[in-house]
C-alpha cells in the first residue's frame, strides 16, 4: 500500500528550466546596461559552460564569469547581473499546471509527502517558500543532508528514515530517468516519470508509470491502493 509520494523538486514540481533561462538572460542584459562590453551571447556562452563545468546550482557565476572576461570582479556590473537574476528568477518561479490541487489532494488521501533532490538545502527552501509549498511536505531531503547525489541510494534511504516507512510504501515521481527512477528503483520504490518536465527527450524511462501532467498521480494512488470510487 502507497503511503507517501517523494517528489524531485525541479522540473517536478517547478519548470526549473525555464526560471533559470529567465533568469540568466535577465542578468546578461542587466549587466552589458552595466558596462560589460560583451555580447548576449558571448556571456550567455561563459555562464552556460560555467554551469557545465561548475554545476547549475553554482552561486559563484557571475563572479568567475566577470574574472574570466575582465580578469577581475567589477561589483558595479555583478550586483547589477545579480539583482536582475533574482528579480526574474523570482517572477518565473511558479509550480507546474495541477501541482498545488494534486498535492492538496494527496493529503487528504491521507499520504505523506517528501521532496528528495540534489540542489543544495538552501535554494530548495527558498523555492519552497518562494511558491508557500514549504508547509506541505512531511520530509525534505536535499544535497546537504547527505552530500550524495541522486542515483545515489543514500539520499532516498534517508527519505524513507525520515519518513518512518517502508520501500514499497512509497511512490517516487521525477523528471530525470537516469537519476530519479534508478535511484529509486535501486532501493525498492516504485516510480512515476514525470514526462511533462523531461529535458532529455527520454524514450524510455524504465519507470513503473510515465505521466504528462502531475494530476494523473492520484489515479496512480488510487490503483495502486485499490481504491475504486
Amino acid at each position: 500500500m502507497i503511503k507517501a509520494i517523494i517528489f524531485d523538486l525541479d522540473n517536478t514540481l517547478v519548470d526549473f528550466m525555464l526560471l533559470k533561462r529567465a533568469a540568466v538572460n535577465a542578468a546578461v542584459y542587466a549587466m552589458i546596461d552595466a558596462g560589460l562590453k560583451l555580447t548576449p551571447d558571448e556571456i550567455r556562452d561563459m555562464i552556460n559552460n560555467i554551469y557545465d563545468s561548475e554545476g547549475i546550482e553554482y552561486q559563484q557565476v557571475f563572479d568567475k564569469l566577470l574574472k574570466e572576461a575582465l580578469g577581475k570582479v567589477d561589483y558595479k556590473i555583478m550586483s547589477a547581473g545579480i539583482v536582475a537574476y533574482r528579480k526574474a528568477r523570482e517572477a518565473a518561479l511558479k509550480p507546474y499546471p495541477g501541482v498545488l490541487p494534486t498535492l492538496i489532494e494527496l493529503i487528504k488521501m491521507g499520504l505523506k509527502l517528501a521532496v528528495v533532490s540534489d540542489a543544495p538545502s538552501k535554494e530548495a527552501w527558498l523555492r519552497l517558500s518562494y511558491i508557500n509549498f514549504h508547509h506541505l511536505f512531511d520530509v525534505v531531503i536535499t544535497y546537504d543532508e547527505t552530500r550524495e547525489r541522486k542515483p545515489s541510494p543514500v539520499p532516498f534511504n534517508l527519505a524513507l528514515k525520515e519518513l518512518g516507512l517502508k520501500a514499497d510504501e512509497c511512490l517516487m515521481i521525477g523528471d530525470w530517468a537516469e537519476r530519479d527512477m534508478v535511484g529509486a528503483k535501486s532501493v525498492g520504490m516504485k516510480t512515476v516519470f514525470a514526462r511533462y518536465g523531461d529535458t532529455f527527450n527520454t524514450v524510455n524511462p524504465d519507470s513503473d508509470y510515465d505521466i504528462n501532467s502531475i494530476s494523473e498521480l492520484t489515479d496512480i494512488v488510487k490503483k495502486e491502493n485499490g481504491i475504486t470510487k
